[in-house]
């Protein structure tokens, strides 16, 4: 039910789009213009796109809050797992040091010798 009820809303918005970019900002509705007499005058398409933002837009919203309250109706319950806070924590072994490096010691005459970076 709620993808179905996704998919009309997906649909209502994409027509609600539809619908507001074919107004004219002027009010004209589709661009339309010449003789008063047809079946889609200026005023008539601009009455007709009025009519049609308002009645998707007021779907959507409704649309909107019962998708919201079946999502708030069917979400499950959540589960805290408590099986961590039950063990006992591992016991702390001792730090690794590094490895000593296989250095020569310097002779008495000579410089202690000095590693490269890498």
């Amino acid at each position: 039910m709620y993808t179905f009820l996704l998919i009309v809303q997906t649909l209502i918005a994409a027509s609600l789009v539809a619908v507001i970019l074919m107004q004219r900002s002027e009010g004209g509705g589709l661009g339309v213009g010449g003789s008063s007499s047809g079946f889609m005058t200026a005023r008539g398409a601009a009455d007709f796109l009025t009519r049609s933002t308002a009645v998707l837009g007021g779907a959507f919203i409704i649309l909107s809050i019962v998708l919201a309250a079946v999502a708030g109706a069917s979400a499950k319950p959540t589960k805290i797992d408590a099986s961590l806070a039950t063990q006992q924590p591992a016991p702390i072994t001792q730090p690794v040091t590094q490895p000593t490096t296989n250095q020569a010691a310097p002779a008495n005459d000579q410089a202690p010798a000095v590693p490269l970076q890498q």
